[in-house]
């Protein structure tokens, strides 16, 4: 507690608190949302499994719609990347030590978790439990890093895309959407392989808008808006860059707040009503098609009606945001948020194998009055177990939050620059590679080898680099 206190004095007074409390509410939505549609049942040889309950709850698709707010974390990164590049610029740091000071937030607490699920399959294994089984355990536990990956991706791309931004401004992401469509052309009519960038182009879309936020933060607010130190609530003229390139910021104001909020709704509703998209805006199993893998219109469509409402929230969230309490509190999850993240599905696991263990593992029917009832006590459990492990891996993000490379290097060199590159792809082609490695494929490792020993050589590249090596002034 007195840390958070000391953190929340020295809070910059032109911090945009809100983007923080959004980071915060969006990764405990995602973490509350896996685990209550989570189905625990036995398959043949009366061991657990789980899968999701919203095949079975169709009323409850368009709630996903709020629900899927991975979005807003999209929207919030892009917002907090370009607030942190331009301020090493100003520093006078470059690319390469903006991106090695991200690695380390978002690699020491992924590396954590690889390193400790690939400790517990090789125990698995001298215990001689089936290759396969361990798989679908350490598969299920990294469910999300299918985010990370595209997260790490546009992060590595924000310098040349936030370049784009200040050039041509809202014109790329909507040149993102178009490509999006087009990726979901290929989807309906073939060939499918045509919408995989659909992974890259529609969360970097909403990061480009996280940009245009940022941007528009100078614009002078209105009466009744949020703090003066929070982004301005009404949209400014248009602007010019250096380039003499004419571009207009994204409107911020309650107005335009209202016009993504309906605009966006009346979209989605004709893209999953009359049109082909589903109405789930997460995973249904027998669906044709999924909106989140990869993006989709439709989910690009609730993406604008979300923003619309981060706008409209924005004026009493900042205000709330200004008392002390929330604001520590809020501190204190987006101290170990990507912990969070990593870990809620592994505690799902750890909770499942000790109820298991102990004969007391519940496996009511799906909508029964026993599996509502059960929701309760699940989370709570589930809560319990996950705040046991954020406090023992917690620190390693806790510590990555204070690492700053830039402070002590100047610009890199050209060796630098490109070990750099190299590293932080081997940690993304590594991820990917796990990701899309199937479910039921007997690795004794739990992870293909050749992705472990990847991770491992782009993780100690990075790291390698973290501590100054390569730099000169």
């Amino acid at each position: 507690m007195r840390r958070l206190r000391q953190l929340a004095e020295r809070t910059p007074a032109g911090r945009e608190r809100y983007v923080d409390l959004l980071r915060a509410l969006a990764i405990t939505m995602v973490v509350i949302g896996h685990w209550g549609v989570t189905v625990i049942g036995r398959d043949t040889a009366g061991r657990p499994v789980g899968h999701s309950a919203l095949g079975d709850l169709r009323w409850a698709y368009p709630l996903t719609w709020l629900a899927q707010v991975m979005p807003v974390f999209f929207l919030v990164g892009g917002y907090a990347n370009a607030a942190s590049l331009t301020r090493l610029r100003a520093r006078g740091g470059d690319a390469t030590g903006w991106l090695l000071d991200r690695s380390a937030r978002l690699v020491r607490p992924t590396s954590t978790l690889l390193l400790v699920l690939t400790g517990a399959a090789v125990v698995a294994r001298l215990l001689d439990a089936d290759p396969t089984r361990v798989r679908e355990v350490f598969w299920f536990a990294t469910i999300p890093l299918w985010f990370l990956v595209a997260y790490l991706a546009v992060v590595a791309l924000t310098p040349p895309m936030y370049a784009l931004h200040r050039r041509f401004g809202l014109a790329v992401p909507l040149v993102l959407v178009v490509l999006v469509g087009l990726g979901d052309l290929a989807r309906m009519t073939g060939p499918e392989e045509l919408s995989y960038g659909s992974y890259l182009f529609g969360w970097m879309a909403v990061h480009q808008l996280g940009f245009a936020w940022y941007d528009a933060r100078d614009t002078p607010p209105t009466a009744g808006a949020a703090p003066p130190s929070a982004a301005a609530e009404t949209a400014g003229p248009p602007t010019h860059d250096h380039s003499g390139v004419r571009r207009r910021r994204l409107p911020t104001s309650r107005r335009a707040g209202l016009v993504f909020l309906a605009g966006g709704l009346a979209a989605v509703l004709l893209l999953t009503g009359p049109g082909p998209w589903p109405v789930a805006m997460l995973h249904v199993p027998g669906e044709r098609l999924d909106n989140s893998s990869p993006p989709s219109l439709a989910l690009l469509a609730v993406a604008a009606a979300q923003l619309g409402l981060v706008l409209l929230l924005r004026g009493p969230a900042g205000r709330l945001m200004r008392r002390t309490g929330p604001w520590q509190l809020v501190i204190g999850v987006n101290l170990v948020v990507l912990t969070v993240f990593l870990w809620h599905l592994a505690a799902a696991i750890l909770l499942i194998g000790l109820l298991d263990a102990t004969g007391t593992l519940p496996t009511p029917a799906v909508g029964s009055g026993a599996w509502w009832a059960w929701r309760v006590p699940w989370l709570l459990l589930l809560a319990v177990v996950l705040a046991v492990l954020v406090a023992i891996f917690g620190p390693v993000e806790a510590r990555s939050a204070r690492h700053r490379t830039a402070r002590r290097a100047g610009r890199g060199t050209w060796a630098r620059r490109v070990l750099t590159v190299a590293g932080y792809a081997a940690v993304v082609v590594a991820l990917l590679i796990n990701s899309a490695t199937p479910e039921q494929v007997p690795e004794p490792l739990g992870t293909p080898a050749p992705a472990l020993l990847t991770y491992l050589a782009g993780a100690g590249v990075l790291r390698l680099l973290r501590s100054g090596w390569g730099t000169r002034g």
